[in-house]
């Protein structure tokens, strides 16, 4: 053997000895995969256990005269959990009480009104006693109207913030003492345009803000061993999201707008907003209420519930993703869809 190749031999004997450890790409991939695979199956059997003692629980939800809110105080009620269901009609107090057993108790209640909040609060501190309030589930909301920005008034985002945020506030101090007492848990109906704004007008503004009050509650309650929990919906087939009710209310904006604006977003812009509600926006809304209404159940009732949930495929795989891309991508995916004025094709 030549000095050369013995010199050769050497090295590959030298290189191949040398890093014995060395992981094909490959197999490493598949130990962190089988990790993965592992902390999900741990989270899972983790996340099964539920508090004893349903029927000592009390639970306060707001917005249940219909959607998400309705069929949460019906399905915790069947759990064996005492609900105080917040309506805000006679109708929807009469309806629930009918629909479900003797431990549903309902107060009217509407959350832009403190005197409401505070004899609702009354009402619950009575019920509820020395035990405390397990839980309250802010789930009322509104989502008219809703707009481009320059449509819009003042007043048009005073009533939404009112009832999707400050609300929201409202509520959860008022009985903020008993929940502490019970070391119970706060959950709060956000959404995930409280991450993504892809529409005008005060609701992403109002969810934006209960994000934000959420995520500085939870910091605040960790001392009290009160858990505070968010539910980031995607689109759903609601009363929030009927198209009639969107409709109708953009039609109403529209008319009360002076003649300069309708010209810079075209005449025939309101045709193309009502064709982009019936073949797009209704293929979007997702009609089992239950992917919510289980992950406010899981906030409720689980040991160990979740810091954040985002019930709809849309939300996990679209809105979420989204939220976290450079806001140059993200405005350019957006605006693919949107119905454009005018101008902007001048």
């Amino acid at each position: 053997m030549g000095s050369r190749q013995l010199h050769l031999h050497m090295l590959s004997s030298h290189t191949s000895d040398s890093a014995p450890g060395v992981t094909d790409p490959v197999e490493m991939f598949l130990y962190i995969l089988a990790l993965v695979v592992l902390l999900y199956i741990y989270r899972w059997f983790r996340e099964l256990k539920r508090v004893p003692n349903k029927s000592e629980k009390y639970v306060y939800i707001t917005g249940c005269d219909s959607g998400f809110g309705n069929l949460l105080a019906r399905h915790l009620d069947s759990l064996g959990f005492s609900v105080i269901a917040g309506c805000y009609t006679e109708k929807g107090e009469d309806e629930l009480k009918k629909a479900c057993s003797t431990r549903l108790s309902t107060v009217p209640l509407d959350v832009t009104n403190n005197d409401s909040i505070r004899k609702a609060t009354e009402i619950i501190r009575k019920l509820v006693g020395e035990r405390g309030l397990w839980a309250v589930v802010n789930n009322a909301g509104v989502s008219v109207p809703s707009a481009p920005n320059d449509w819009l008034v003042i007043d048009d985002f005073m009533h939404m913030i009112n009832v999707n945020l400050n609300g929201v506030i409202a509520v959860t101090l008022s009985v903020l003492p008993l929940i502490k007492k019970a070391k119970g848990r706060v959950v709060n109906v956000a959404s995930v345009f409280g991450r993504v704004s892809p529409f005008g007008g005060p609701y992403c503004v109002s969810k934006y803000g209960v994000e934000a009050f959420n995520d500085s509650l939870r910091m605040n309650m960790v001392h009290f061993g009160v858990k505070v929990l968010c539910i980031e919906p995607g689109f759903f087939k609601t009363s929030v999201t009927d198209t009639k009710l969107l409709e109708n209310s953009i039609q109403k904006l529209w008319e009360r707008l002076p003649q300069d604006v309708k010209n810079d977003y075209g005449s025939d812009y309101m045709d193309r907003v009502k064709v982009m509600m019936k073949e797009k926006f209704v293929k979007m809304l997702d009609g089992d209420l239950m992917k919510v209404v289980s992950c406010m159940e899981h906030a409720v009732s689980a040991v160990h519930p979740r810091t954040r949930y985002s019930p709809g495929w849309d939300a996990k795989f679209f809105w979420l993703p989204l939220s976290y891309m450079p806001t140059c991508i993200a405005d350019a995916l957006l605006s693919k869809n949107v119905v454009k004025p005018k101008v902007a094709s001048l």
